[in-house]
């Protein structure tokens, strides 16, 4: 059974299905239904995944074989606490995204939904397979193939679907995210120039952190990698295809875009930035945490003033991404820790948040915060996940997003007290357009729907309900509970942290009462004697 190539069926099954999608003849329901039928054998074959997974650390489950031998490429797949975290998220959203889109197709505002149901089915199990491929790719040639592959469906995904001007959108998106590829491939490149220096060229993640690369060297190619990363994360100042995507995009497809695609980007800089130039990483990181807190604070700020709720959820993911970066960049335990947690956390909020906030839109017919009121009335479920939802945007002590907030604040100030105090604005903006948003949405008197025949007293239905549910419940539990997080994350990120060159106490994730019993106990005996 451990022979079995895990990871290799784990992104085959959604690609298979992705394929054979489009062939399934009968009704749309029937398509939908194969399409969630794969989503959850997927979520099945990675839950056997992490089952098999020891906390320990290191990569694991590995397959390694010879694909172009000339280049040094192999067709490389491992896991590890941070690619198993991520997996994991990736294969609980689809078939909450797929489940949640149901009736889409029915016309999402203005210009509704245009594509056929088979193949957004279709191109969102494409999607999951590519970006499952990203997070297990051990060879740096393989990650950049599947990388740029995945735009591929995004950009028939924004394209095909959502709102009026969504073509424009995805080009724009589209045109980005290439330059970004572009400028990833002359780093690509860079390190087979290095790597055939050296001995013989290859791409394994292994070998490369091995080399003994040239400090200007490093800092150029870091710069490629970076540079890519930060248009995919988004970072400040590459970020503005981000409020137009999420905007004219259908909400699963906005959650596909932020709280999936979007990962890869700041999981390339712990992977790649980090694992693979450590010194160029720790030259630039003046830079970059200026970037990261211009992008919590402008964020944050501009989210407050939009009127478009869709438009208004993708920037606050500007200023969660910021969070990520900077706890990335801080080099500590509590921030690397705290940044694969927020990538986590800031996944299931986000897409909650979409997710609820596209059940309003439908239901209002329109998008535009002003024109929306008095919902909490007649619907007060969706008001009420609504409210959980904002809540975890602005990270409220008891849901999953505190924690890893709180561990990037920590590790803020710790690297200097006016970067923490800049970052802590961030929390405090966050309640401004989180509790704005809701009052401006949800309180006050009853609007009229803008689009005729829109019923505004529809409160959420079982399937939205059943949807959503698995989201609202990883924010409690890892809120509450969030030991099983840090105990995968901690191990890759001290084992970062020492390739880098760096010593620190990584955050507790024990039971501090046990030991301090044990340390009160062992107090008395020495007074005794």
């Amino acid at each position: 059974m451990s022979d079995l190539p895990w990871l290799s069926l784990l992104v085959l099954l959604p690609l298979v299905g992705a394929v054979a999608v489009p062939f399934v003849r009968g009704s749309a329901a029937l398509t939908k239904q194969v399409g969630l039928g794969v989503s959850l054998g997927t979520l099945a074959l990675a839950v056997a995944v992490a089952l098999q997974y020891d906390v320990d650390g290191g990569m694991q489950l590995t397959e390694t074989h010879d694909w172009i031998s000339a280049f040094g490429v192999h067709y490389a797949l491992g896991v590890d606490g941070l690619g198993l975290l991520l997996v994991l998220l990736t294969v609980v959203l689809v078939p909450v995204v797929l489940l949640a889109s149901w009736r889409d197709d029915e016309g999402y505002l203005d210009g509704g939904a245009q594509g056929s149901p088979a193949a957004f089915v279709a191109w969102t199990l494409a999607l999951e397979a590519l970006s499952l491929a990203v997070f297990l790719a051990t060879d740096v040639f393989l990650f950049y193939v599947v990388f740029e592959a995945t735009l591929i469906p995004a950009y028939f995904l924004v394209g095909g679907f959502g709102r009026a001007g969504r073509s424009a959108a995805a080009v724009k998106f589209l045109m980005f995210q290439l330059a970004g590829g572009l400028v990833l491939l002359g780093g690509v490149i860079g390190l087979y120039v290095v790597s055939a220096q050296q001995g013989t060229p290859s791409y394994l993640l292994s070998d490369l952190a091995a080399l003994d690369i040239d400090t200007a060297a490093g800092r150029w190619l870091f710069a490629a990698f970076f540079i890519a990363f930060a248009i995919k994360a988004p970072l400040f100042p590459v970020h503005t295809w981000l409020a137009d995507t999420t905007e004219r995009a259908t909400p699963g497809t906005a959650v596909l875009l932020v709280c999936v695609l979007d990962k890869i980007g700041t999981f390339g800089m712990l992977r790649f930035c980090l694992g693979l130039f450590p010194e160029a990483s720790q030259w630039a990181t003046p830079l970059v945490v200026v970037l990261a807190l211009v992008s919590i604070v402008y964020g944050a700020l501009v989210a407050i003033g939009q009127d478009d709720l869709m438009r208004l959820i993708g920037l606050t993911s500007l200023s969660h991404f910021g969070f990520i970066t900077l706890g990335i960049f801080v080099f500590s335990s509590q921030g690397g820790t705290g940044s694969i947690l927020y990538m986590l956390n800031h996944g299931l909020g986000t897409a909650a948040l979409f997710l609820v906030a596209g059940y309003v839109v439908s239901r209002r017919g329109t998008a535009s915060i002003r024109e929306m009121g008095g919902a909490e009335k007649v619907t007060p479920v969706l008001a009420g996940l609504f409210l959980v939802a904002g809540l975890a945007a602005l990270g409220l002590p008891g849901l999953s997003t505190f924690v890893s907030e709180m561990l990037v604040i920590i590790a803020a100030f710790d690297y200097a007290w006016y970067v923490g105090a800049v970052a802590v604005t961030g929390i405090v903006l966050a309640a401004i357009y989180a509790l704005w948003m809701y009052q401006r949405t949800m309180t006050g008197p009853s609007v009229e729907p803008v689009a005729a025949g829109v019923r505004t007293s529809r409160d959420l239905s079982t399937r939205e309900l059943v949807a959503v549910a698995p989201l609202f419940v990883g924010l409690v539990l890892f809120g509450f509970y969030p030991m099983p997080l840090m105990e995968a994350a901690d191990p890759y990120v001290g084992e970062l942290l020492e390739q880098v060159g760096v010593s620190d106490d990584p955050p507790e994730v024990g039971a501090p009462a046990e030991a301090e019993a044990h340390s009160d106990s062992d107090t008395a005996e020495e007074g005794e004697n």
